[in-house]
């Protein structure tokens, strides 16, 4: 009897061994940082990518100006991390935005004119790095897209 009700015991451990790990999952997930709308009005998301555990790295475009913006925002805001966020064309153009330092919620936003042609960007925070190549060129949002 004594060895059943272990048993037994072990069973009901281990489902809500489970059942915390499936919620701390969701939990996780369900932390993903928003867009805080750094790069002003007339921007829009036209493509993310998770920085993994950490943030997500965001490029926005405004039709406006012909501009795509990036930001790499952290999913917990908290003390002083290194965070970097870059964005360039893909044609092979010396033009590079970066910004880089020490963030509590995000880094960015950086800048570049690229109506029309394929962009290379990404960021990081603290060691993960993620980058994207050859993508949103003119309406195609998908790239290679590289964790590091």
């Amino acid at each position: 009897m004594k060895r059943s009700r272990a048993i037994a015991g072990s069973a009901v451990l281990a489902v809500a061994s489970i059942a915390t790990m499936t919620a701390a999952t969701t939990a996780t997930a369900a932390t993903k940082a928003a867009y805080n709308g750094a790069c002003g009005s007339g921007y829009s998301v036209v493509n993310s990518v998770p920085v993994t555990g950490k943030g997500t790295v965001y490029l926005t475009y405004s039709a406006r100006t012909g501009k795509n913006c990036v930001v790499t925002v952290r999913n917990s805001p908290g003390k002083p991390v290194y965070m970097y966020t870059y964005l360039t064309a893909s044609n092979g153009s010396s033009d590079w935005v970066y910004d880089s330092g020490q963030y509590t919620s995000y880094a960015g936003p950086v800048y570049l004119p690229a109506k029309g042609v394929c962009v290379d960007w990404g960021g990081s925070i603290e060691s993960v790095s993620v980058s994207v190549s050859g993508s949103n060129c003119g309406r195609m949002a998908a790239g290679v897209v590289r964790h590091h």
